[in-house]
Parts: structure tokens; C-alpha cells; sequence
């Protein structure tokens, strides 16, 4: 159930804005997020999901990788809903230790999870939330969903999509 789409590689406004954040990871009591002033590239984003699933012949075109954590996992929109603009499609977060999921249904929510002191690493775990003001005030910017407890999010979103990391695994070899 993905779409491969057309090879847009234009940042959202919202994301081109959390692309001049700066995240505090403070020793591990705060986001680890490197968000990224572009998209990877096709060729990048191909060749980092050859190399995770070590499936040679996998193809990374259902994806555009906005941001990574640390030890290397990557934050990326996933075309999973055939025909819907790029910001309606959900954020999934791919970790250098093999942990994927889908962390938000779409854009929007992703904004909020921000808001909430939460990363896409962050996502994965039970995290306490850490309310920030500045994404805050950028989440009421630019959502169109309302905001939402963060773990209501990343619950929402899991549900949506409940087979996205058994299908990646399923890539590898």
C-alpha cells in the first residue's frame, strides 16, 4: 500500500522552519533530532534502505528523510496513503539498531509530538513529556490537526499503519 511518487524533493514549510531548531539533547534528557535543511536525496535514501534491509534491490522512492538522531537512525515521511499530499503522509522513524515504526499519521502531528519535547527516537519509548515553547508556537502555525497528548499520537498513528514495520522487515534479506 505505498505509492511511489514523483520526485519532489521540496521541503514543507513547516519542516524547512524545524530544519532551523536547534534540539537540546541535554545527555539524554532531551531530543535527539538532527532534523536536515533538505530532503536526502533519491539516490541517498535508496542507498540507505539497501543497506538497512541489505536487500540490494530495495527501492527507497516511498520515502523522503528529513532528520536523523545520533546513532544514525533517520526520520522520514512515508508515501503509505496513495494520492494525499506529501504533509497528509505519516512520519516513520528508522533506527541504526533496527527499531522502525510509524511515530505520526501525518505532518501535522508530527509538529505536535515536537511540541511536546518528543523526537522521532523519543517516539518509540514511553518519553516524558517536555512541553517546548518555541515548537509550540510553530505547531500552531502550521497544524491543521489539533493538538493531541503525544503518546495519543504516536498510538493514532501505530494504529493507522499497523503492518509499516513487519512490511519493512519484510524487505530484508
Amino acid at each position: 500500500m505505498t505509492e511511489t511518487p514523483g520526485d519532489d524533493r521540496r521541503l514543507p514549510a513547516a519542516l524547512a522552519e524545524v530544519a532551523r531548531i536547534e534540539f537540546d539533547y541535554a545527555d539524554g534528557d532531551g531530543v535527539d533530532f538532527e532534523p536536515y535543511a533538505v530532503f536526502d536525496s533519491a539516490e541517498e535514501t535508496t542507498h540507505w534502505l539497501r543497506q538497512w534491509t541489505g536487500n540490494p534491490e530495495a527501492d527507497g522512492s516511498a520515502y523522503r528523510v528529513f532528520g536523523q538522531d545520533g546513532a544514525g537512525g533517520l526520520a522520514a515521511l512515508w508515501y503509505g496513503r496513495p494520492g494525499r499530499p506529501l504533509a497528509e503522509q505519516p512520519v516513520v522513524y528508522v533506527g541504526s539498531e533496527g527499531e522502525c515504526d510509524v511515530v505520526a499519521a501525518n505532518l501535522s502531528d508530527f509538529l505536535w509530538l515536537l511540541a511536546d519535547g518528543m523526537g522521532p527516537a523519543e517516539a518509540d519509548e514511553e518519553s516524558t513529556v517536555r512541553p517546548d515553547p518555541e515548537l509550540t508556537a510553530l505547531a500552531e502555525r502550521h497544524a491543521t490537526t489539533p493538538r493531541r497528548p503525544a503518546a495519543d499520537i504516536v498510538r493514532e498513528a501505530r494504529a493507522a499503519f499497523p503492518t509499516f514495520a513487519e512490511d519493512l522487515w519484510a524487505l530484508c534479506r
